[in-house]
């Protein structure tokens, strides 16, 4: 991970976001402390294949177990 002083990060922000959009991560110090962590946002397609996994995780550990059960033990212990 790369590491970026902040009046640096400042001057050269638009240069930092495009390398970030790529996928990099980028720790902002100030006085070689760091202070910020510039990461890429995940997408919605990004966050529809965890789910995917997930379930498809839990999928194998409930062998034989009817859909409905799967997708209620998803929510097991949400408040609503």
């Amino acid at each position: 991970m790369e590491s970026i002083g902040a009046f640096e990060a400042k001057t050269h922000l638009s240069k930092l976001l495009d390398r970030v959009a790529r996928g990099a991560s980028v720790t902002i110090t100030r006085h070689g402390k760091p202070v910020a962590l510039l990461v890429p946002v995940k997408t919605d397609r990004a966050r529809a294949r965890e789910a995917v996994a997930r379930i498809s995780e839990r999928r194998r550990h409930i062998k034989g177990a009817p859909l409905a059960e799967l997708l209620e033990s998803v929510h097991e212990g949400h408040r609503y």
